[in-house]
């Protein structure tokens, strides 16, 4: 009988910016229109201010993602160039740290040695990469792809609690926004569990806790303020 069986590894660099984009649009969003409105924020005033708030979580999730994920790329460009520059003057050596890497992995040091030189004669920069240093496709840093998925989640999720806030009514808002976006996070954590191949309860329930906490805090914050003003 065949086990049919799915690997996400692949997924992960799109998949962690595309969650975390939407995440922090609803965690930001409804943050921001229930301590606006708990402020007591004319219903102009908190749509204002809802549209401020996303078009600025766009560009500072994409500028984030970009410059996070640029540096993670010029340290594997340095590992790639030290790697390259080790071949170029040391090949023998470089082979035998490969074949030990393979021994250390369960082959036997004939096998390995011969694994070693096939493997380096057709990409010897690949082999390295990708077993000496951890770098391969499926994990390589692409700032550009981070960026555009991180400002597009966070565009998509950051919507619906700043749509809620303006179809609300203003003695409703609160709730309206709160609910809404409650259940969006429950939603975003359940995908992204699921697309991950993660327990889908969980996920659901840390970002569901996260979510109370931040609309609370920024809740208490703008009518503290509010009373103040």
């Amino acid at each position: 009988m065949v086990y049919p069986h799915t690997h996400r590894t692949h997924r992960s660099g799109w998949l962690r910016a595309a969650v975390l984009g939407a995440n922090d649009g609803v965690l930001s969003m409804s943050g921001l229109m229930v301590g606006v409105a708990a402020a007591q924020t004319q219903p102009h005033g908190v749509l204002v201010s809802g549209v401020a708030g996303l078009v600025a979580g766009m560009l500072s999730m994409a500028a984030g993602e970009y410059v996070s994920v640029s540096s993670q790329a010029d340290v594997e460009r340095a590992d790639l160039e030290v790697e390259q520059l080790s071949l170029r003057n040391e090949f023998q050596k470089e082979q035998a740290e490969l074949a030990g890497i393979y021994v250390r992995r369960g082959l036997d040091p004939e096998l390995a040695q011969r694994v070693a030189v096939q493997l380096m004669a057709f990409d010897a920069l690949g082999a390295h990469a990708r077993d000496d240093i951890g770098i391969s496709d499926a994990t390589t840093a692409r700032p550009i792809v981070a960026a555009i998925t991180s400002a597009l989640s966070f565009a998509s999720g950051g919507a619906v609690p700043l749509l809620a806030a303006t179809l609300a009514k203003r003695a409703a808002l609160i709730p309206v926004v709160a609910a809404v976006s409650l259940l969006l996070l429950a939603l975003v954590g359940a995908l992204a569990a699921h697309i991950g191949g993660a327990r889908i309860v969980p996920g659901m329930l840390r970002v569901l806790a996260w979510g109370a906490i931040a609309m609370s805090v920024t809740g208490f914050a703008g009518t503290l303020f509010g009373a103040l003003a």
